[in-house]
């Protein structure tokens, strides 16, 4: 394409579009780029020129036709950014850099890689939307020279495009672009079933060609007497798009039976549906093949009235009637919103527009690209960017949102919201607001009260439930589809585990601080947060509680000049109170009895006891408290038991009742063993787990004969467990949850009266 003809191009759809500007800009590239040449042998200008030239097809602006001419120039020539902004203004040299950023996005074989390019491309696209269309663009002209380039590498871009691009310029609402991305892609990758497929449509349409005329003729003949001026078009099914309904429905291509359709254009949406009136009066609909995008458009702003009805040979035939701007809408997607600014300047995805141009004149804008349904998607997707969320999970995220069908559903106000197919009543609750989803408790779907975990069809109506304090479970989240959903719900159960881990390293704080004879503050710590390498006081509170920072270097940090005089005091007293210990049945008896070691670090047990009794021992409420609690893997803790923490680092504080054996693992680990004292409401009371074992009699119902008693007392098994088979008995470990310990010892006494058990014991690990 010579350089006239570009600005040709431009000028038959923007008469006022700057031929100095485009000329410089095609002069410039054609000069940087030199003798390069691409895979084919080809001059390598000729890429962007192509480029450039696709982009005149959506009918783009000046500026982004330019910056398609210079999108390799930074990354393939000795050219720079400020070069760029010197002679085409700090505009196209966003865009180009921009562009620059992106451009190696062909890593599919390494998923994380391609997870973060795709994250690349959507932060450079909420800088300007624009450089979305440029890269679909260069992707295009790409796969339409791909025979040149090497087989290997020929895979993973096809395998790209079928996968981001392809669905990614069907979300901008480009579908033509969208089709022939993913046909190409499909040739290359599956060249025989492109070929068979190929053949077969041609054949079938030439077949049908008397069919269409007929149709396509009467059509004509009915809408000019109802005084409807309609262009009317028939066109078959692409390729990819059989192949994947063949695919997803599996069934032959002679069993498919809608492949061509029609594409009516009327002036205005009264005469669409004057239009389906007629079409339904002249030929039987088929059922469940009617789709309103009118009414309820899609989320990338196409609107159509799509039926199916039984034309003159019996044959499906699909139609699609909408306006002359709703076809523009569908032809040109997220680019129909984009050249609406008399600077040509569009808005920002992210809503901010400051209405004047690069001089700071006043500019007038007839239409905002914020009103796009496509923005909103891509702002969504760059709000989750934020979220922290591993690539890998983001990609699947997106491509999740890329590839799913939608259903539309309605708030009790008659707000459309449209979700992914399989979408929950939770996803709903997301997708009308965060807070919602988090405060969700119950829902109702068309008046009825219905799960939350309720999948959602067309039409539904859902009213979401709430409570002010409620919190999402996190296992919501392998429940619902949709990516913010899956973000939020994921951000509620950090910010929980934050909160729990900040009350942890306070409680840890206020205890080592009272120990220490030292007054503690949040303000006191506040002032030296930058030395504990922390942003703020609950990060600092969190990382105590997670066990990253030691209480002791918080209290260094606030008084340089301390000694833990307290450690020391101990230290001295500690034989008297050890001897004292060995005594009575205290910790340390109990713990030599059993032929363990036990050493509390520089305290004796009956100091530990006695700050416990003091209250300076953390309380433990269970595991639903507002403490990062844990229990015992094997065998528990109920209230009654003497316990233990022992704290790990990023996970919490694991309560071990004080026989417990697996303590003498945390031997040589005194810094890890804390304080803990049970503190029940008895207003809310919870369960707790314990492990019993039972050697039972070999007779048949033995087990329901346990189970029944169990159950009688109000415990509830977990889990049973047989650990030794003899012939004439059987020993099992019975996993229990249990209020507290004398309802335990309780439950264990009754079950070992039952006339099949042998013998009940606790089981501590």
């Amino acid at each position: 394409m010579r350089q006239y003809e570009l600005v040709e191009r431009v000028q038959r759809y923007n008469p006022h579009a700057d031929e100095n500007l485009l000329n410089k800009a095609y002069v410039y590239a054609m000069t940087q780029h030199g003798s390069q040449t691409r895979a084919s042998g080809d001059p390598y200008f000729s890429h962007p020129l192509e480029v450039a030239a696709i982009l005149t097809d959506l009918r783009l602006d000046d500026a982004t036709i330019v910056a398609a001419l210079l999108h390799d120039t930074i990354e393939d020539t000795p050219t720079t950014r400020d070069e760029i902004d010197a002679k085409f203004g700090h505009e196209i040299g966003a865009l180009v850099e921009g562009l620059t950023k992106i451009k190696k996005l062909d890593l599919v074989s390494k998923r994380a890689a391609q997870a973060e390019n795709l994250r690349k491309l959507l932060l450079a696209v909420s800088e300007d939307v624009r450089v979305l269309l440029v890269k679909l663009a260069d992707r295009l002209h790409n796969m339409r020279t791909l025979e040149f380039v090497p087989a290997d590498k020929r895979k993973r871009i096809a395998e790209e495009t079928l996968d981001i691009y392809g669905p990614l310029a069907g979300r901008m609402g480009i579908q033509w672009m969208r089709e022939e991305l993913e046909d190409l892609a499909f040739a290359t990758l599956q060249p025989g079933a492109y070929k068979m497929i190929s053949e077969r449509l041609k054949d079938r349409w030439d077949a049908a060609a008397p069919e269409v005329a007929e149709i396509e003729a009467a059509l004509h003949e009915k809408l000019k007497k109802a005084g409807i001026s309609a262009d009317i078009k028939g066109r078959s099914k692409r390729p990819y798009s059989v192949w994947r309904k063949m695919e997803l429905r599996a069934i032959s291509f002679e069993q498919l039976s809608d492949i061509y359709g029609f594409r009516v254009i009327v002036d205005d949406v009264a005469d669409c549906y004057r239009t389906l009136g007629i079409v339904h009066t002249s030929w039987p609909m088929v059922p469940g093949k009617f789709k309103d995008y009118i009414s309820t458009p899609k989320q990338n702003d196409y609107r159509s009235i799509h039926t199916t009805v039984l034309g003159p040979g019996h044959q499906r035939v699909e139609l699609q009637v909408r306006t002359r701007q709703m076809h523009d809408v569908a032809e040109y997607g997220i680019a129909a919103h984009v050249l609406y600014k008399e600077d040509g300047a569009p808005p920002r995805p992210n809503g901010k527009d400051t209405g004047k141009d690069a001089n700071g004149a006043g500019t007038t804008q007839r239409k905002s690209a914020v009103e796009s349904n496509a923005y909103k998607w891509l702002r969504q997707l760059v709000d989750m960017l934020a979220e922290g969320d591993t690539p890998e999970e983001f990609l699947e995220h997106t491509k999740l949102q890329l590839f799913q069908d939608q259903v539309f559903c309605f708030t009790p106000k008659g707000r459309v919201v449209a979700l992914p197919r399989g979408a929950t009543a939770i996803d709903f609750a997301y997708a009308v607001h965060t807070d919602v989803g988090n405060n969700a408790i119950g829902c109702k779907i068309n008046g009825r009260l219905e799960p939350l975990i309720s999948q959602l069809t067309n039409g539904d109506e859902v009213e979401i439930l709430t409570a002010k304090d409620q919190t999402p479970p996190a296992a919501w989240e392998s429940i619902v589809i949709t990516g913010k959903a899956r973000q939020s719900i994921r951000r509620a159960a950090r910010s929980q585990i934050r909160t729990q881990y900040a009350g942890l390293g306070r409680k840890m704080l206020e205890r080592a601080f009272t120990r220490a004879e030292r007054t503690y503050s949040d303000e006191r710590l506040a002032a030296v947060i930058a030395r504990l390498g922390q942003s703020n006081v609950d990060d600092a509170l969190a990382a105590v509680g997670r066990g990253e920072i030691p209480s002791d270097h918080v209290i260094r940090a606030i008084y340089p000049d301390h000694r833990d005089e307290s450690v020391a005091r101990d230290v001295v007293r500690g034989e008297a109170r050890e001897e004292e210990d060995r005594s009575d049945e205290g910790w340390f008896g109990l713990r030599r009895a059993m032929g363990l070691k036990f050493r509390w670090p520089g305290r004796s047990a009956r100091s530990k006891r006695r700050e416990s009794e003091d209250g300076g021992a953390i309380p433990i409420r269970g595991l639903h408290g507002d403490l990062p609690v844990q229990f015992a893997p094997k065998g528990g803790a109920v209230p009654g038991d003497r316990i233990v923490g022992i704290m790990t680092p990023g996970e919490g504080i694991t309560i071990y009742p004080i026989q417990s054996p697996s303590l003498k693992t945390f031997d040589d680990q005194p810094d890890r063993w804390l304080d803990v004292r049970w503190e029940i409401d008895p207003d809310d009371p919870e369960r707790f787990p314990a492990v019993i074992g039972v050697r039972v009699l070999n007779e048949p119902g033995s087990l329901a004969e346990i189970a029944q008693i169990i159950g009688e007392q109000d415990a509830n098994i977990d889990t049973v467990a047989m650990t030794t088979r003899a012939p004439d008995f059987t020993e099992m470990e019975i996993a229990l949850e249990v209020w507290d310990l004398k309802h335990l010892s309780r439950t264990m006494a009754l079950v070992k009266n039952a006339g099949v058990v042998n013998a009940v014991w606790r089981v501590n690990g």
